[in-house]
């Protein structure tokens, strides 16, 4: 399995980004992707996640501001920021677990740096 993730970059506060991860090899559309972040000196935390069937969870710091979504027929799974803080800069890095095997797989991360 492999996640490429694009759109990252430098935005203002009160600013939106909108991520995207491609994953390619052995997906499952019906398991879960989702999105984590890590910031400097804390730890990899979830900002979104998404199954199958569109079922989503948010990460309490973000809920209310981002929108995951997903497409299928493309293995692909969006973030939608919205009112960004400078408490949001944060190398963001796609997730997916194969539900047969529990392997979990990592995307090589996208940096997301909020301005104030």
């Amino acid at each position: 399995v492999q996640l490429q993730a694009s759109g990252g970059g430098l935005v203002q506060a009160g600013g939106s980004l909108g991520l995207s991860c491609a994953a390619s090899g052995r997906i499952f559309s019906d398991n879960a992707l989702g999105w984590y972040r890590e910031a400097p000196e804390k730890q990899r935390e979830l900002v979104a996640s998404i199954t199958g069937d569109a079922r989503t969870i948010y990460g309490d710091s973000v809920r209310g501001r981002v929108t995951i979504s997903r497409d299928n027929a493309k293995n692909t799974v969006y973030l939608q920021m919205d009112n960004l803080k400078p408490e949001d800069t944060a190398v963001y890095y796609c997730h997916y677990v194969d539900s047969e095997t529990w392997d979990d797989y990592w995307g090589q991360g996208t940096q997301v740096t909020v301005s104030s």
